[in-house]
């Protein structure tokens, strides 16, 4: 039983269903013309229409399979889900005569999925068509002084709409309502971590049978977890290879080796990094550098595989967002490619085992509590598969990732000093290629910029730049030109996410 999220391509369809997820109940997106066999097979208590930037008059918006409105499940419409809603009701839906995007205060609410919820209600809006006539058996539950409809109720068959964005931080309360919608629904809300390891123990199993599994692991919090839960699920027939590419970060492969051994990971370690910084000789193209990696890492890959297999299956811990940002999403736009998913030769020598492809950051983190990860790695922040590559603008040179490494040991030390690192959710280092004059020690230098970026966020689809203290950022600017004497000047990125990346390639 779940959840069906129908997208319709707004930017937010995927935090619908990480806060249905973090309520208990569990949900799943599926295209917005998904056909009613597909969505049917997921054995739906309740349907979600997201929102998205068609309106509801243009000849390609579009719309669910015929047959989806009729089902006998509740049913919420999201800004556009709602006005698609009503439009198909019989309402009316035209271009507002005032576009409203940014918080709104709902001046009046009601109804079943306000219920129990009191006080101010602050909503987060963006839309520009507006509900101007009800369908016949809708009434309003919610205005604002822009929108006289900014939500629709009929209690009768169960159809409900809101104009604003109930599943973003920026709507507070919204979770209470998602969670009134799942009352309505009657859905269990017994999706937590034990639920989810044991869902995925089973996956596994059913997937893999009696073969065997080459794990590709980092040392970070995504594939440690993926090599204690497939242990968990297949024992022995699995081998853990942590491919050493030249591209860590300073003492990395010794505090990976002394981390996950202990955990009785069988881990073999592999020098490649010869290979991968051959490939990336010559190489500035941040594409062209993912690709190339991803390609040494399944060479490298099937290498131990005749040298340990032979194996049937590959296990990678690609997550949600890395599958969205590779446009693996319905509509999504292909901002940047992921090693795990993105780069893989067509001549593949193995299936491809990915548990963690639905699941957020937050969600692998719960697994990793559960299955006794400890915290120092459970808690550490994501490292990217390429590495410093992709942190290293331009051509990737050991003198160039030497620099890097230092600058990234010192800001990232200085954080954990100065009890900074837990309130970041990722902290990073960037060697540009920006040269500039300096002047130390009463000499004329001509050194590299450094740029540190750190950021908060609850789920990595968008993120703030972290107010980190000035005076912190002073002493972090003095240790790193005084200790990494190829950089004469520090920048501090201040740029969210929209409409930078987290990584700057």
């Amino acid at each position: 039983m779940s959840i069906v999220i129908l997208d319709f391509g707004s930017q937010y369809t995927r935090l619908i269903a990480r806060r249905f997820r973090e309520l208990g109940a569990y949900s799943v997106i599926l295209p917005g013309t998904a056909s009613l066999e597909r969505i049917q097979q997921e054995h739906p208590r309740g349907i979600v229409l997201s929102g998205g930037p068609s309106s509801v008059y243009d000849a390609s918006a579009p719309r669910p399979t015929p047959g989806v409105l009729d089902l006998d499940v509740p049913i919420l419409g999201v800004c556009y889900g709602m006005q698609f809603l009503a439009h198909e009701a019989g309402g009316d839906v035209r271009r507002a005569g005032k576009r409203e995007y940014g918080k709104a205060d709902l001046t009046r609410y009601g109804g079943e999925l306000f219920a129990g919820i009191q006080g101010e209600f602050v909503a987060w809006m963006s839309h520009s068509d507006s509900v101007t006539r009800l369908p016949q058996g809708y009434e309003v539950i919610a205005e604002t002084a822009d929108t006289p409809v900014a939500g629709i109720e009929n209690a009768q068959t169960r159809r409900y709409g809101v104009q604003f964005h109930p599943e973003v931080v920026h709507t507070p309360k919204g979770g209470q309502l998602l969670a009134n919608f799942l009352a309505i629904c009657g859905v269990a809300r017994d999706w937590n971590a034990e639920h989810i390891v044991e869902e995925l123990i089973e996956d596994v199993r059913r997937q893999v049978g009696n073969g065997r599994v080459l794990l590709a692991i980092s040392g970070g919090v995504d594939s440690s977890t993926l090599g204690l839960l497939l242990s968990r699920a297949i024992g022995d027939r699995l081998t853990a290879v942590f491919i050493d590419h030249g591209l860590l970060r300073l003492g990395e492969r010794e505090q990976v080796e002394a981390a996950l051994l202990p955990l009785g990971v069988n881990l073999v370690t592999v020098d490649a990094s010869e290979e991968f910084l051959g490939a990336l000789r010559g190489v500035a193209d941040p594409e062209e550098k993912r690709k190339i990696i991803g390609r040494e890492f399944i060479r490298a890959f099937e290498r131990e595989a005749r040298k340990y297999g032979p194996f049937d299956f590959l296990a990678q811990g690609t997550l949600y967002p890395d599958v969205i940002e590779s446009a693996g999403g319905e509509g999504a736009a292909n901002i940047k490619s992921h090693h795990n998913v993105g780069g893989l030769p067509e001549d593949l020598q193995f299936k491809l085992v990915e548990p963690f492809r639905t699941l957020f950051k937050d969600e692998v983190r719960a697994l990793a509590r559960l299955l006794g990860l400890p915290d120092a790695i459970r808690m550490r922040h994501p490292f990217p598969g390429p590495g410093l590559a992709i942190r290293c603008l331009g051509e990737v040179t050991r003198e160039k990732l030497d620099i890097l490494k230092r600058v990234d040991d010192i800001f990232i030390s200085g954080l954990r000093e100065f009890g900074l690192y837990d309130g970041c959710s990722q902290a990073l280092a960037v060697l540009t290629p920006i040269q500039s004059v300096g002047v130390m020690g009463d000499e004329r230098t001509y050194s590299y910029t450094a740029a540190l970026r750190a950021v908060t966020t609850d789920d990595f689809m968008t993120a703030e730049w972290a107010r980190l203290p000035y005076d912190f950022l002073a002493t972090m600017s003095n240790r790193i030109v005084n200790h990494v004497h190829e950089i004469n000047r520090v920048v501090y990125d201040i740029t969210g996410k929209p409409p930078a990346t987290i990584e700057w390639e």
